[in-house]
């Protein structure tokens, strides 16, 4: 049996669990709101992450591609979206549930990848996109240490990769003492000490 099955799926799970609850969290007067990712208001960056990190995330265990009408969907739209996601991940985490489905590669279109680190990829994009709605929303992305260790190696493993198709800006500073999920975030070029854009002072 894989050992990246058992050294992996658990975290997709974790991480899966969390963005569900942190979807559940984000309230519709926010949608219209800016975001810290430049040029993205909240409606498009939730898009983004209900699109690769539950569709996108199932179609890549299935070995299929997403299908234009999931590509061009206003997930939002849907009042009962969040729970919709959350029904979505399951499918999702389901579908990876099989040793199987960790071996070999997958077609990316362009290219192929060993499905052990596009799996590995696609936990960090749920937890650092969830981060990005969290912080866009006024909530927290919390999740352990080993899950956080995970997306700090593919961060720094795929971080020029990233930047080269500007999903990552430059690298902000962090003190080296600084927790796991920090250095992660700051090394994709996020500040893990912004404030949350949603917050609100009570």
């Amino acid at each position: 049996m894989s050992d990246a099955y058992h050294n992996v799926h658990p975290y997709l799970v974790e991480c899966a669990a969390e963005a569900a609850r942190v979807a559940r969290g984000v309230r519709a007067e926010l949608l219209s709101e800016p975001t810290h990712c430049t040029g993205w208001d909240v409606r498009a960056l939730v898009n983004h992450w209900v699109l690769y990190t539950s569709h996108g995330l199932e179609h890549r265990a299935l070995r299929k591609q997403l299908p234009e009408e999931l590509t061009a969907r206003d997930f939002t739209a849907d009042p009962g979206w969040a729970s919709g996601y959350a029904e979505q991940l399951d499918r999702a985490v389901a579908a990876w549930d099989d040793p199987a489905v960790w071996e070999g590669e997958i077609d990316l279109g362009m290219a192929r990848m060993p499905a052990e680190e596009l799996a590995r990829m696609l936990v960090k994009e749920l937890a650092v996109h969830g981060w990005d709605v969290a912080t866009a929303t006024g909530q927290e992305f919390r999740i352990s240490e080993g899950a956080a260790r995970l997306v700090l190696d593919v961060v720094e493993t795929h971080g020029d990769l990233y930047r080269q198709y500007d999903g990552f800006a430059d690298p902000v500073p962090v003190p080296e003492d600084a927790p796991v999920f920090e250095r992660a975030l700051a090394a994709s070029g996020r500040d893990p000490r912004q404030t949350p854009v949603g917050e609100v002072d009570h």
